[in-house]
């Protein structure tokens, strides 16, 4: 703990990049070798050199809000984006600015709102916005698609678990098979896919009595489930417990934000999300303020203690972060239009257009009002 305290205490802004357009970032995913994918407001997809943050190339082909981006677990070679227009696409990271080697769909009407890959690599899924009266789970193979009435590679689809827009989608970081989705309606379920139908295979259902906004793996089995939700709650779970008689509720409070004091009478708007630093065995809380100021909280227990609090970076809402394991680094993104990295006892370096501007409509994190219900269902196998 101490060690990584000792490093969050000494991060300050190593590359700060400011593209010329009035773009802000959505989201980024940082690459095991050298490269950071970055989602941009305009619908496009930039690839940055990991130490430096220029800019390598970009795509294009999305025509809506490209809300996520991931590389691939087990090719460095592959990139996947997921948007609104109804598609996730694959792209070939070694030939920056080419079309999109792997178009995924499913229903014309589907519209996507989150995404992720299995730790394996094999399996793609999206959560849609609701239909109706349904939301899809929607499954594809990744080594295989293409054109036509019948999708090659669409698996399937899970649909009654969730009656609202799937917000969350989260592979477990070591077991292939299981998965976890968050939705609006105040549900966040768990299932283990090898056991074939939704039925079957959903393993518990989770209330967060609220909009589900990130979902993140946790604990030193991976065992744990932390929900952030649209309202600045905060819910973890440990899943190892739902064979026993005891609580599986770790952690709960439906406004996080009363929980942390910060110095100099800062404030603390809204979360970000959560990472889990397996080295260091703690799961660390992103937090910011809308004037752009970041604060890394520690979760422990029932707690949220205050690590460090970086200012002089954003200046307005951070939408993304991701922790480099590899550099030691910290990235942000922001409706400032600013990528930043931050590794410790840096000295800034700027790479692009430094001044600061806002975002045309500066849009808060929070895009969709969430729909509290009263939701008790649990299931256990």
């Amino acid at each position: 703990m101490d060690s990584l305290k000792d490093t969050f205490e000494a991060l300050s802004i190593s590359r700060r990049l400011q593209p010329d357009d009035p773009s802000y970032v959505l989201d980024l995913s940082v690459s095991p070798v050298d490269l950071v994918a970055v989602s941009w407001s305009s619908h496009a997809v930039r690839l940055h050199a990991k130490e430096t943050l220029r800019v390598l190339g970009e795509y294009q082909g999305h025509t809506g809000a490209v809300f996520g981006v991931r590389f691939s677990p087990s090719s460095s070679d592959l990139l996947y984006s997921g948007s609104s227009d109804g598609t996730l696409r694959c792209w070939d990271v070694r030939r920056p600015g080419s079309s999109a080697v792997r178009v995924f769909r499913s229903d014309p009407d589907h519209s996507y709102c989150s995404f992720d890959v299995s730790c394996n690599g094999t399996v793609v899924c999206a959560g849609t916005e609701q239909m109706a009266d349904d939301s899809f789970l929607v499954f594809w193979d990744c080594r295989m698609t293409g054109g036509g009435a019948k999708q090659k590679g669409l698996l399937g689809v899970y649909s009654e678990s969730h009656s609202d827009d799937i917000t969350a989608v989260r592979f477990h970081p070591k077991q292939s098979d299981r998965l976890a989705s968050g939705s609006t309606d105040g549900l966040v379920n768990v299932f283990d896919l090898s056991l074939g139908e939704e039925d079957d295979a959903l393993v518990t259902t989770c209330n967060c009595d609220s909009s589900a906004s990130a979902l993140c793996w946790s604990g030193k089995n991976h065992d744990q489930l932390l929900c952030v939700t649209h309202d600045e709650g905060l819910r973890l779970w440990d899943l190892s417990r739902l064979d026993s008689d005891d609580s599986f509720t770790l952690f709960s409070s439906s406004d996080a934000r009363t929980l942390v004091s910060l110095p100099k009478g800062a404030s603390l708007d809204y979360f970000v999300g959560g990472t889990w630093l397996e080295e260091a065995g703690r799961l660390v809380v992103v937090g910011g303020s809308h004037n752009g100021e970041l604060h890394l909280l520690d979760c422990t227990g029932s707690e949220l203690k205050l690590m460090k609090s970086l200012i002089d970076g954003h200046s307005s809402t951070v939408r993304c972060f991701q922790w480099d394991t590899v550099d030691g680094a910290l990235l942000t993104g922001g409706e400032d239009g600013q990528l930043l990295q931050w590794k410790a006892g840096a000295e800034e370096i700027s790479v692009g257009k430094k001044d600061s501007f806002k975002s045309v409509s500066s849009m808060q994190l929070k895009s969709k009002s969430h729909r509290k219900q009263e939701v008790t269902r649990e299931k256990k196998h």
